[in-house]
This record gives structure tokens, C-alpha cells and sequence, in this order.
């Protein structure tokens, strides 16, 4: 009997009534030690878990660094930054993990990093391909520059310089032999000995001076080429690049293009333009001083005692000769137009021949007719209903 009640009365201090009664007199620092999801309670509200911000910033400092070992490459420790994690939080992590974060912050030669970008209105590695060869165009050696070609400067302002040099000495012996021509035709147009070899060295030194004419304008308009030819700087696609050659040259397009059998066709409209346009120039130059001697004439014939001065001798009436006038000026005028016309027709080719450089022109550019059976879904007769028809295929 006495047994028994020892049994039961160490079953009420140890069992589970007993450790229950005795919970509350654990201390404080046993307490404190509670999982993740255990909530603080203390009579009807819910205590703020002191610990939560420190767990979650632990926890999202291994996190970011499993993800930074795995792709180092897209996401590195300083983009995501030390800034995510609190001063105290900092503290508490171990000594090789802050040691590998401020590692990985600092820039290291394998950042592949972009160059700054030059800004400015003048100078900017953004600049357009349509301003360097307007800037080019107002300053020669301009896009040379802005390509960083410099070697090519001494040799086009050397064409430059040398070809101006020689128009400009050129025409000042062309412009002295001209005003003796115009005083001598001025008077009469009779053919003597003296004005045929005046003719001729004026015929001359013009002819000098325009091919030095043209060799300055080839070279300044080689600056503005060269600059479109050369411009890396930004992507620029071929059909700008043809189309910006085409207005800058007649005929440069189309050769960038590698359509070079219209070169001759372009080339030779141009020169045939130009050529009909100096004919026609000097037959209304020839008839226009003849109609102003030969009315001058009709009006004071008392100032020619030896009749006509004009290079007919008065064969034809100046209505006539007026009339001839009228119709070189005509045609001149109009290859011009026609030039300008050819002009915009070749940019407008290299245009599209530079949108069709890569157009599909292979043999399966085909269409395909087949009959088509097919099965479709009636609600009205919860069932397939077959649908007969042709299946038409198109392959461009």
C-alpha cells in the first residue's frame, strides 16, 4: 500500500500535469530559443518577431550569393549591392562572406565595361551618317577626321589645293583673251585671221581650266565619299549608305551596290546630258550676239556703212535668227530638267536595288493547288462532320 503511493505520487510530479505545471519556471533564455514559425503570444495580440529582419537578411545574403557562383556572368554582387543588407546584418555575417562580397564589388578586369561616349554637337560618337557628310561637305576633311583616317588628309587636301591652284592661274589667262573676244564680237562677227587665233587660244586655255575645274571638284567631292565609305561608328544599314553615295555621286550607289553594268548607263546619260547642255549653251550664246548686232542694225543702219556686222551679212532676218535663239535656249533648258530627272532616277535606284540586294529569288517561288479533306466539330450533332475543299500554298 505504501508502494503504491509512492508510484502515484511520482506520476503527479512527472507526468504530464506535472511538467506542465512546471513550464512556466523555465528561465527566460530557454524561451527565447524557438523555431522559425514560432509565434510570441502574450494575452489577445501578436508580438513583432524581433528576429525576423535579421533571419530574412541572412537568408537573402545566401541566396544572392548561390545565384552570383551560378551566373556570374548576368548577375554580379555589386549590381545587386551591399545596400540590400542592413549595417547590423553586415556585422553579423562571417568573415569570409563579407570578404567574397566586397570581392565581387569592386570592378575587376574581366567587366567588360563601354567606353564613354563623346557628347557634343561637333564631336560625338552618335553622330549621324547624314551630319559628318554635311559637316564634311561645309568642311573638307571633316569625316576623315571624325573616322580617325588622318593619313588620308595630306593627300586630299594636296589634290585639293593643287587643282584649285591651277584653275585659278588658268583662268587668269582665260579671262583677258575672253574680254578681247567679246570687245572684237561685240563690233563684228566677220571670221578674220586675227580672230580665228584668238578663238583658238581662248579655246584652250578654257579647256585647261575647266579640266582643273573638275579635278578640284572631284576631289572635294571624294571628301564627302570617302567620309559616307568609311563611317563605323554607328550601324547603319546598306540602303542609307547606297542612297546617301547616289545623291553624294551619280553612279557611287549603284557601284556599292555591285551593280556595276548601270555605271556606264548612268555615267553615260550624265555626259551626254552635259555635253547637250554646253551645245546648246553656245548655239544660244552664237544667235544671241547675232540678233543684237543684226537689230542694232535694223534700227541704226547709218552707223554701218558696210552693212551687217553679225557673222550671216545680214542673209537671214533677225526674226529668223531670233527664232534659232529661242530654240537653243529651249533645249538647253530642257536637258537641265532632263539632267535633274536622271539625277533623282539613279538615287531612287540605288534606293530599291539596295532594298532588293537580299529579295528571295531562288526556284521556290512556288504555288501549290491539292484537294483537302478535312474533319470539323458540329455542336448541334456532338460529332465530326467531314469538310471537303483545296488547300492553296504560297512559298515566297
Amino acid at each position: 500500500m505504501r508502494l503504491f503511493r509512492i508510484l502515484l505520487l511520482s506520476a503527479l510530479l512527472f507526468g504530464p500535469f506535472g511538467a506542465e505545471a512546471q513550464q512556466p519556471s523555465q528561465p527566460v533564455q530557454v524561451q527565447l530559443r524557438r523555431g522559425g514559425r514560432t509565434i510570441v503570444r502574450g494575452g489577445m495580440l501578436e508580438r513583432p518577431d524581433s528576429l525576423r529582419n535579421r533571419r530574412d537578411s541572412l537568408q537573402l545574403a545566401a541566396l544572392l550569393l548561390e545565384l552570383d557562383s551560378l551566373q556570374r556572368v548576368e548577375f554580379r554582387a555589386d549590381s545587386i549591392g551591399l545596400a540590400a543588407l542592413r549595417t547590423d546584418d553586415i556585422h553579423t555575417l562571417d568573415s569570409m562572406t563579407q570578404a567574397r562580397l566586397l570581392a565581387e564589388a569592386a570592378p575587376t578586369d574581366s567587366v567588360v565595361r563601354k567606353p564613354l561616349l563623346k557628347k557634343g554637337w561637333f564631336m560625338s560618337d552618335s553622330m549621324s551618317l547624314s551630319k559628318v557628310c554635311w559637316l564634311t561637305a561645309v568642311m573638307p576633311g571633316y569625316g576623315q577626321i571624325y573616322n580617325k583616317q588622318y593619313w588620308k588628309l595630306p593627300i586630299l587636301y594636296g589634290a585639293l589645293g593643287t587643282g584649285l591652284a591651277l584653275y585659278i592661274h588658268e583662268n587668269k589667262t582665260y579671262k583677258p583673251l575672253k574680254r578681247q573676244y567679246d570687245a572684237y564680237t561685240d563690233k563684228s562677227l566677220v571670221r578674220t585671221p586675227e580672230l580665228n587665233a584668238l578663238q583658238d587660244r581662248m579655246i584652250r586655255s578654257n579647256t585647261r581650266r575647266q579640266l582643273y575645274l573638275g579635278l578640284t571638284i572631284a576631289s572635294y567631292v571624294y571628301f564627302i565619299g570617302d567620309a559616307a565609305v568609311s563611317y563605323r561608328t554607328n550601324e547603319v544599314s546598306d540602303v542609307k549608305k547606297a542612297t546617301t553615295l547616289a545623291c553624294i555621286f551619280p553612279g557611287a550607289g549603284q557601284i556599292y551596290n555591285r551593280s556595276y553594268w548601270k555605271v556606264p548607263f548612268v555615267i553615260g546619260g550624265f555626259a551626254s546630258m552635259i555635253y547637250c547642255i554646253d551645245w546648246n549653251n553656245r548655239g544660244y550664246q552664237r544667235f544671241k550676239k547675232a540678233y543684237a548686232l543684226l537689230a542694232d542694225y535694223e534700227q541704226h543702219p547709218e552707223l554701218y556703212p558696210d552693212g551687217p556686222t553679225d557673222e550671216f551679212h545680214g542673209r537671214y532676218s533677225a526674226d529668223f535668227i531670233r527664232n534659232l535663239r529661242n530654240n537653243y535656249r529651249r533645249n538647253r533648258d530642257l536637258c537641265i530638267i532632263i539632267t535633274g530627272a536622271l539625277y533623282i532616277l539613279q538615287i531612287v535606284d540605288a534606293h530599291v536595288d539596295a532594298h532588293l540586294k537580299d529579295y528571295d529569288i531562288s526556284d521556290d517561288l512556288s504555288m501549290n493547288l491539292e484537294p483537302l479533306v478535312d474533319y470539323t466539330y458540329v455542336p448541334t450533332l456532338r460529332s465530326n462532320r467531314p469538310v471537303f475543299g483545296f488547300n492553296l500554298s504560297l512559298k515566297f
